[in-house]
């Protein structure tokens, strides 16, 4: 079962949180979208090889404001899952990394930072083929999209399913359902979504449903680019 876990960690040199020499463009109004975006590709260009080469796979990167200081979200995962001691040591790692970065090579992000690096909660969507695998044997609903243009099969529509995972690989998934097995190739999918079986709740750990940490009252997130 995958294990979902939080680290923050304080950002800057030494532990100390980075503060901006004065103002920059988009400081508390909120930075252009184009903005956020290029410091999430700088961001991604020092964090996923760290997150790679400690053997975990960088599902989603992401860049918010939060008053006057910007939160950096990381989420990484494995098979297998990864537990709250590996989410610290990789957290130290990407922290360790991005100090370095910003020693060498200037701000990497405007201002003052907060770090969090998290595994996924069960309300991720399943995009990818390593998704899918991860949840075998979990309950899932998907859109099962209508046959394509030219398809010798009539497009009856998108279609709503609901199936438990038996087998997936890089090229398909095959779900139970009440009708039997079907197997879809993912080009037919659209994002899939676990569902929460309360009579197996007992073997969901509690940190695995995704939350939020509490930011200052005060402090709104705004432009948040993934």
């Amino acid at each position: 079962m995958t294990q979902r876990g939080r680290a923050t960690r304080p950002t800057g040199p030494a532990g100390r949180p980075r503060r901006s020499d004065g103002p920059r463009t988009g400081d508390r109004a909120g930075a252009p979208r184009g903005d956020l975006a290029a410091r999430r590709a700088r961001l991604r260009e020092v964090i996923e090889p760290v997150v790679s080469a400690a053997g975990y796979d960088l599902e989603d990167l992401s860049v918010s404001r939060a008053g006057r200081r910007h939160v950096v979200r990381v989420i990484v995962d494995a098979d297998g899952g990864i537990n709250l001691d590996a989410v610290a040591d990789v957290s130290r790692a990407v922290s360790a990394a991005l100090d370095a970065a910003e020693e060498s090579g200037g701000d990497l992000v405007a201002g003052e930072y907060q770090l969090e690096v998290s595994s996924p909660g069960v309300d991720r969507p399943l995009t990818l083929p390593r998704h899918w695998r991860r949840n075998v044997g979990r309950l899932v609903k998907v859109t099962v999209r209508g046959a394509a243009a030219g398809s010798e099969q009539r497009a009856t529509g998108d279609r709503q399913l609901t199936g438990r995972v038996a087998e997936a690989d890089d090229t398909q998934v095959v779900l139970e359902t009440e009708s039997g097995r079907v197997a879809h190739p993912y080009a037919e999918l659209g994002p899939g979504r676990v569902q929460v079986e309360f009579h197996r709740l007992d073997e969901v750990a509690d940190d695995e449903f995704d939350d939020t940490d509490d930011i200052d009252d005060d402090d709104d997130v705004e432009d948040e680019e993934r």
